[in-house]
C-alpha cells in the first residue's frame, strides 16, 4: 500500500471545507488545485463514509460531516482505500500462500506488526492537530 494520490487529496478536500459552512465543487477545486472530476470522485467516497455530507440544489454543496478534530489520517485513508495494506497478503480476503499454521511465514508476522505500527501511527493525531501545526 502506498498512500495514493486519491487519498493525498481527499485529506486537501477536507481541508478545504474544515471552517466552512458549505463550498461547491468549484470552490474546493479552486481552493486546493484540483480537478472537478477527481473531487467529485472523492467527495462521492467521503460521502459514503459519512464524512462529508453534500446538498443538492441551486445551493448545493458539501460540509464536513464530522469535525476535523474527530477525524485522522487513518479515517480519511481508509474512506478513500478501504483495503489500507501495506502488502496483499496482509487482507484476510488474499491471504499470504506461505503463511499457514504448520509452517508460519516469518516475513509474514514481521509485516502484521509493521501495519499495526502504521496503522497506530496514522491514528495519533486529529487531522485538526495536523492543520494547526505551525
Amino acid at each position: 500500500m502506498f498512500i495514493t494520490r486519491e487519498s493525498d487529496y481527499a485529506v486537501r478536500v477536507i481541508r478545504a471545507l474544515a471552517g466552512e459552512r458549505r463550498l461547491s465543487v468549484n470552490e474546493i477545486c479552486e481552493k486546493e488545485e484540483l480537478t472537478a472530476p477527481f473531487a467529485y470522485k472523492i467527495l462521492k467516497k467521503l460521502q459514503k463514509a459519512k464524512i462529508v455530507k453534500g446538498f443538492r440544489g441551486v445551493h448545493g454543496g458539501y460540509t464536513l460531516n464530522r469535525q476535523t478534530d474527530e477525524l485522522t489520517l487513518f479515517d480519511v485513508y481508509s474512506a478513500i482505500d478501504p483495503e489500507l495494506f501495506i502488502i496483499e497478503c496482509m487482507n484476510e480476503g488474499s491471504p499470504c500462500v506461505r503463511n499457514s499454521t504448520d509452517t508460519p511465514c516469518l516475513v509474514h508476522q514481521e509485516l502484521v506488526e509493521v501495519q499495526k505500527e502504521l496503522w497506530g501511527l496514522l491514528r495519533r493525531k486529529t487531522l485538526q492537530d495536523i492543520f494547526d501545526r505551525k
